[in-house]
């Protein structure tokens, strides 16, 4: 390792310590970086502008934080609630079931862990421990739904990926829709088997306002249509589609819902604006480590490593998965996508991993080490809009975790569930 990338890492780690935050550190240290190597920064920052202008899918991230904004104001959540409910409320454990559907339904809208656990987490928790479910049981589920969000589409990490890698965003979207479900799939049979274990209590259903719950749930549930039929179809690229969503999420709150009115509608947009100038200054901080990374060759140098290893790409694989699931303990998600993915891109293609398997892959580990104990932000989440203590969350999710890791095992084991659709749509070749 050169003397610049100490320099990088040092300031940077520093500057993380201090508390400043991650995009600035960021970009201090990659400045600290080109200072050490007599780089001109201007000419840096010139190469590292276009590159961002140039990449029209970063657009889509500021709309699908206003999409996720606008519903989780909105009373989309309880909405889908009465649904899920009187599908399947009256089963042993059924509110278990409804936070796992209500994840999914929110994370085809919001596409981020964090504000599917925030937003409509804090609800489902108190309607499940109201009907007398464990604490503990009610926030490690509502967390480990959280991480549907990122791959079912649309996904917020799955447009980062798709810049780094130059794959289609729109084979990333429909490549997650079959392993989302399998992973929905998953958590319900974890559900049934806690309900057994715990006695968990039967649920009941208002059949006499079915045609009423049914006709309120219908116009959130077109929202992920309109989004993925509309790629599919040619309508409108994934960047286009976001902004379709946040206008469809908008109509639906002020217009066909009115619970905004215009002074709400101006504190989602500025809100919304905030978030998305974090991760932008986020993305541009990454945009210049990994200038520095590829001056250095620090990713054909991680390449020939690998090969030298004599390693293959299930073994390739399996060191990645554990990786991040160690760092994802610790370590921002954004960080690790936008800096250490660029690292492991050159291996993944010398080995012939599918990189659009990869990026699912890697996005349902960073999204397992998000509520991996003891630092899972999500743990700390749902324990902040919840306020029950964080140990007992922590018990209740090791549970869950074991449930998710076997999901990506056989995720990264077979292909096929991620690629089939692309395929089949015509997406990849």
């Amino acid at each position: 390792m050169s003397g610049s990338i100490l320099v990088l890492v040092s300031a940077f780690v520093a500057l993380t310590l201090a508390r400043v935050p991650i995009g600035l550190a960021m970009i201090a240290g990659g400045l600290a970086y080109l200072f050490h190597k007599g780089v001109d920064p201007g000419l840096a920052a010139e190469q590292i502008l276009n590159a961002m202008l140039q990449s029209d899918v970063l657009l889509a991230i500021p709309m699908f934080l206003l999409c996720a904004n606008f519903v989780s104001a909105g009373s989309v959540a309880p909405r889908m609630m009465d649904v899920a409910q009187l599908l399947v409320g009256r089963v042993r454990g059924g509110l278990g079931y409804v936070n796992v559907i209500v994840n999914i339904v929110f994370a085809s809208m919001s596409g981020s862990a964090v504000a599917d656990a925030a937003g409509p987490g804090a609800v489902l928790v108190r309607m499940m421990r109201r009907a007398g479910y464990p604490a503990g049981f009610s926030a490690a589920l509502t967390a480990a739904g959280a991480t549907l969000a990122p791959i079912i589409p649309p996904s917020i990490p799955m447009i980062l990926y798709a810049i780094i890698a130059n794959v289609s965003v729109g084979a990333l979207f429909v490549g997650g829709i079959i392993p989302g479900v399998l992973i929905a799939l998953a958590l319900m049979a974890g559900v049934a088997f806690q309900a057994r274990r715990l006695k968990l209590p039967s649920g009941t259903t208002n059949f006499s306002q079915i045609k009423t719950i049914i006709v309120r749930g219908l116009l959130p549930l077109g929202l992920p249509v309109v989004i993925l039929g509309g790629i599919r179809i040619g309508a409108f690229t994934p960047t286009e589609g976001a902004a379709v969503a946040a206008l469809y999420a908008l109509f639906l709150v002020a217009v066909i819902y009115r619970e905004m009115n215009s002074t709400a509608i101006y504190a989602t947009l500025r809100a919304s604006l905030i978030q998305s100038a974090g991760v932008m200054i986020i993305v541009m901080g990454a945009f210049l480590v990994n200038y520095a990374v590829a001056a250095e060759q620090l990713p054909n140098q991680v390449a020939l490593w690998f090969t030298e290893q004599d390693f293959g790409a299930s073994q390739f694989l399996a060191a990645v998965m554990v990786l991040f699931l160690i760092l994802g303990c610790f370590i921002d998600t954004t960080i690790m996508l936008l800096v250490l993915v660029p690292v492991l891109l050159p291996t993944a293609r010398l080995l012939g991993v599918d990189l659009v398997h990869f990026g699912l892959v890697v996005t349902l580990n960073m999204m397992i080490g998000m509520m991996t104990p003891p630092y899972g932000i999500l743990l700390f989440v749902v324990s902040g809009v919840t306020g029950i203590p964080l140990r007992e969350i922590i018990r209740e999710s090791w549970f869950f975790c074991g449930i998710l890791i076997g999901c990506l095992i056989l995720l990264a084991a077979v292909p096929e569930i991620t690629l089939y659709l692309p395929r089949a749509m015509g997406l990849l070749g």
